[in-house]
């Protein structure tokens, strides 16, 4: 009879060192710049640091675990060669990452975003509802509702080609928003300067265009079709009228009309003081 050797079962201790066992990792040096940096451990600001990543992890989920969502970024360097967010690392890996620059045309580097879009469309979460009518005050296409939880702007902002603004920074990890804005400012009027100059919107205003509460373009209206609905006083100073198509709100151009338009001027000012400080910054270092 022939002696057979049967296999060992592995005890429960070695299943368990098994387990602990941690996952193969490779280090890698990061520098993150200019506001970047708002996002990272106060010891890692500007500053070159080691990182251990996860060989099968790429770089965008690397980014992420240090703290910065991918929305925010807009260039990537390993070894001064730029990549996409796909990346892999590799022991010894040096990563620059950087913000959207102002000062420079990196256009030609650029690998991590999808065709520009051609329309400036927005989605905002549940804490921007005055930046969302702001917005649309200035013009812009801006979905907004206070019941939208994480998930159903993610949904938005995919399906109709959404810039998605939040002050959660959870929320642009999301795996699909591939363009997004962190709100820095905390103040309504502040934060739509903050979004005017960083994305370069001055050009593309189109001023009390759209209906502030639904967000439906405003339609000419004759004045003879909306005479009932009008004040008297209304009615004997006023003959430009608008309607928006939706709630059937009627606007003339009245002293609020002119406060408002007085409201997008400072903004666009304020836009402009911070373009050109930005570029200031950017000229001397990227920093």
């Amino acid at each position: 009879m022939t002696n057979r050797i049967s296999p060992v079962a592995p005890s429960l201790k070695d299943l368990g060192a098994r387990k602990k066992r941690p996952a193969a990792t490779v280090v890698a040096s990061f520098r993150f710049y200019a506001e970047l940096n708002d996002f990272i451990a106060p010891e890692r600001r500007r500053r070159e640091f080691d990182f251990d990543c996860a060989t099968e992890a790429t770089i965008k989920h690397v980014i992420e675990a240090i703290g910065v969502p991918h929305t925010e970024v807009d260039l990537i360097l390993v070894n001064g060669v730029s990549v996409d967010f796909a990346q892999r690392l590799r022991p010894g890996d040096r990563i620059s990452v950087y913000p959207k620059f102002e000062a420079f045309d990196i256009s030609p580097l650029l690998r991590l975003r999808p065709h520009p879009l051609h329309i400036t469309r927005f989605v905002a979460d549940a804490h921007l509802g005055g930046l969302a009518r702001l917005l649309r005050m200035a013009g812009f296409d801006t979905v907004y509702d206070n019941a939208f939880d994480d998930a159903e702007i993610e949904r938005i902002a995919g399906s109709d080609e959404r810039i998605v603004l939040t002050r959660d920074r959870e929320l642009l990890k999301r795996r699909s928003i591939s363009r997004g804005c962190y709100v820095y400012a905390q103040k309504p009027d502040a934060q739509l300067s903050e979004i005017l100059a960083r994305l370069d919107l001055a050009g593309s205003l189109r001023p009390l265009s759209r209906c502030l509460k639904c967000n439906a373009p405003l339609l000419a209206v004759e004045k003879a079709q909306i005479l009932d609905a009008l004040l008297p006083r209304v009615r004997e100073h006023q003959q430009d009228f608008s309607t928006c198509s939706v709630c059937r709100r009627v606007f003339w151009e009245g002293s609020h009309w002119r406060q408002m338009l007085d409201r997008l001027a400072q903004a666009l000012k304020m836009a402009g003081d911070q373009q050109a400080s930005k570029r200031a910054v950017q000229s001397s270092f990227p920093g």
